[in-house]
């Protein structure tokens, strides 16, 4: 029965694309908000100021970078590979 459907046709390479791409996208924005709130948190509620707060705003941005979207950009872009 899984013979029957293709499953490499151009119209589900493509969508597998432009999912990949709103995928990337999605972890980009959910990343930069998230250091954003927290650095504002930290600059103007916290008594660590300005410096302190861009610098766990860089630490926590690349840590962010390192296990959201490093690790996702690597990953092949046929969902049904094996290892995925």
């Amino acid at each position: 029965m899984a013979s029957e459907f293709p499953i490499h046709t151009p119209e589900v390479v493509e969508h597998e694309r432009a999912y990949h791409t709103f995928n990337m996208v999605l972890r980009w924005s959910m990343l930069l908000l998230g250091v954003l709130v927290l650095t504002l948190t930290l600059w103007f509620a916290t008594p660590a100021g300005f410096w302190g707060a861009a610098i766990i705003g860089a630490i926590v941005f690349g840590l962010g970078y390192v296990f959201l979207v490093r690790h996702e950009a690597h990953q092949p872009l046929d969902v049904w590979t094996e290892g995925r």
